[in-house]
């Protein structure tokens, strides 16, 4: 019997004792669309700290939860560097919580600050080239008009 085997069955007899969920590796890439070594790469950044049984990486709740919040940060921009800063601010038992939450507010501010700024440019930007194009509309029919 393979390792790997073993701590499947480790992972289904703890499900079934009522224990602390536990979740392979494997089974937590395909739920959530990515590869193993995606999972191996943030346990390596130390963003997940998989516990090994027989050798297999296992995952608790915990990590599970943890993998939820890198992905939804990675899906809006944040670096690896700032998910490692927030998860951080939790604490071994959540202590931190309200540190999280004021990063979180601070982290927010700033980017829609920068959106809307952005925003601002575009509409002044398209603002400029519709009247240029305009402009030039009436031109290049004025030229043609006179031909």
């Amino acid at each position: 019997m393979s390792g790997a085997t073993r701590a499947q069955e480790f992972v289904e007899s703890h499900r079934r004792d009522g224990g602390e969920d536990l979740f392979g590796i494997a089974e937590i890439a395909e739920e959530f669309g990515i590869s193993t070594r995606t999972i191996r790469f943030y346990e390596s950044k130390g963003l997940l700290s998989p516990r090994r049984i027989n050798g297999a990486r296992v995952l608790n709740r915990r990590d599970r939860a943890r993998l939820v919040l890198i992905l939804r940060a990675k899906a809006i921009g944040s670096s690896l560097a700032v998910i490692k800063q927030y998860l951080d601010l939790y604490g071994a038992h959540g202590e931190g919580r309200a540190s999280q939450l004021k990063f979180v507010i601070e982290r927010t501010e700033a980017a829609i600050a920068d959106l809307d700024a952005r925003r601002r440019n575009i509409e002044t930007t398209l603002a400029e080239l519709r009247v240029i194009n305009q402009v030039s509309r009436k031109q290049y029919a004025a030229l043609k008009a006179s031909k």
